[in-house]
């Protein structure tokens, strides 16, 4: 069995802590470990290979740090361009194996759900197995306990005499989208319904066959795409040009919802997609008055609230049921009851042009990160952080000059023809047009503050000569700060 993460979505109903740049699944929300990390630790077991993970290439190398940090290895990184939902990402990891000869079980995961009862899942796992090595098309569904509008649902039906399905697992009778309160409550009272999990099981040949009889439009583009990319070792960049083209469309509604072979097994394991941030508050420990409150927070004499706090103190009188969340560029209060409008609310900020939904005030790249901790018309403050052995770019400007400021650490510094060390309270100057580069060459990480100036501070006034990270000048424009 061979898990295939999909790690592609944007998370923007838990913004603002979730960016487009950062998104959710890379956040520690329910523990030290991001919710990515999560997923690969808890099919850490025997008979589980190691994962084949499908991403977009902009997360590729915080992808890579999240996997060293928990000593994990990927047997393939599929990079997509774009997303075009989650039909096309698992057509061509199927692909990806059936070409190299191994025609498995597939158990595709959201990168992004929490599962709290893991001896549970397994459980579902074995007879999910039995299932789909007869050629089901296997999804697992969450016995549905209260009336929720967010998601979808799956009814079962009794199985045939004749139906081949190991007991436990029951014929698909009908998917459902998200429905109103009204008919949520009647599923509910009637029993027999599941919340779709969006966690499936599957032999790769028989999802590929499948997809090529109910939408062939996605097949054929993803055999071309797949034909057309670019494989170096367990990394497979997709082809753009090809992908492009592709139809979006889920599994749910290209396959699942057609195919006549579609079951589901129960799973009772503690699931939640957490998707919102009513769902978070949910699965969170609550202090006597029901709130969940992080970071520096003080609440009195509110009640059934979430308050995330991250860079300043936030306090909370006199509120019931609302959800708080504090970073450095942004606050967003809500309704905990209207919070499914989150992604409403990204919309109107994307429409408005605001980076607020792209990316944190600090932002993540192979080399360390950097921390956007002031900014005018002609100036620009970052506090930088480059890990031990690694490198920014060799790089030039046009328009801005810089100086840095060593804070802890040991910089090797490169400024056009010199090549020199820095250490704690030394500082040096770059000016316009030089060509330049910053590394660490120690064992501790290194801090510098960075003060630009210049008539111009966009972040594609970057030429790049040189870089260990293979970042091409074709993706100048999207990388930012080496």
């Amino acid at each position: 069995m061979i898990p295939v993460i999909l790690s592609g979505g944007s998370g923007s109903r838990l913004w603002p802590l979730s960016r487009k740049q950062y998104p959710k699944q890379f956040l520690a929300l329910t523990g030290e470990l991001s919710l990515f990390q999560q997923t690969l630790r808890r099919l850490d077991f025997d008979g589980m290979q190691a994962p084949l993970v499908v991403c977009n290439v902009e997360h590729r190398f915080i992808v890579n740090e999240q996997l060293s940090r928990i000593g994990a290895r990927p047997q393939s990184l599929l990079l997509e361009p774009f997303g075009r939902n989650t039909a096309p990402a698992v057509a061509l990891a199927a692909l990806r194996l059936v070409a190299e000869g191994r025609d498995e079980l597939m158990l595709v995961l959201p990168a992004d759900h929490v599962i709290t009862d893991e001896p549970a899942l397994r459980k579902a796992l074995e007879l999910a197995r039995s299932a789909a090595e007869e050629g089901e098309m296997v999804l697992f569904g969450v016995p549905a306990t209260t009336p929720e509008t967010g998601f979808g649902y799956i009814k079962a039906g009794r199985n045939e005499a004749n139906e081949l399905l190991p007991p436990g697992a029951y014929r698909v009778t009908q998917f459902v989208e998200k429905p109103d309160a009204i008919h949520a409550s009647e599923y509910v009272r009637s029993g027999g319904y599941y919340w779709n999990s969006g966690m499936f099981l599957f032999r790769a040949s028989r999802y590929l066959e499948e997809l090529r009889s109910h939408d062939p439009d996605i097949y054929d583009n993803c055999v071309l795409t797949f034909e057309r990319s670019q494989a170096k070792d367990d990394v497979v960049v997709i082809d753009p040009g090809t992908f492009e083209l592709c139809p979006d469309n889920s599994i749910d509604y290209a396959v699942m919802e057609k195919t006549a072979r579609a079951c589901v097994v129960p799973m009772s394991a503690g699931w939640s997609d957490v998707g919102s941030w009513s769902s978070l508050w949910d699965v969170h420990e609550k202090d006597h008055d029901g709130n969940v409150l992080k970071g520096d927070v003080v609440a009195h004499d509110s009640r059934g609230s979430f308050v995330h706090g991250n860079s300043k103190l936030v306090t909370l009188i006199g509120m019931q049921d609302v959800v708080v969340i504090e970073t450095k560029d942004a606050v967003m209060i809500a309704n905990k009851n209207s919070v499914q409008d989150v992604k409403k609310l990204v919309g109107k900020l994307d429409e408005l042009g605001r980076q607020e939904t792209q990316s944190h005030c600090e932002v993540y790249r192979p080399w360390g990160s950097y921390d956007s901790v002031d900014n005018g018309k002609r100036h620009q403050v970052k506090h930088i952080t480059v890990k031990p052995g690694a490198q920014l770019s060799l790089q030039m400007h046009h328009h801005r000059a810089e100086h840095w400021i060593v804070v802890s650490g040991t910089a090797q510094v490169t400024c056009d023809d010199k090549v020199f060390l820095l250490t704690e309270n030394q500082s040096t100057y770059i000016p316009i047009a030089s060509v330049h580069r910053l590394a660490n060459p120690g064992k501790i990480p290194l801090e510098i503050i960075e003060v630009q100036s210049g008539s111009y501070l966009g972040e594609d006034d970057i030429e790049r000569f040189e870089d260990v990270y293979g970042r091409t000048p074709a993706k100048i424009g999207s990388e930012v700060v080496g």
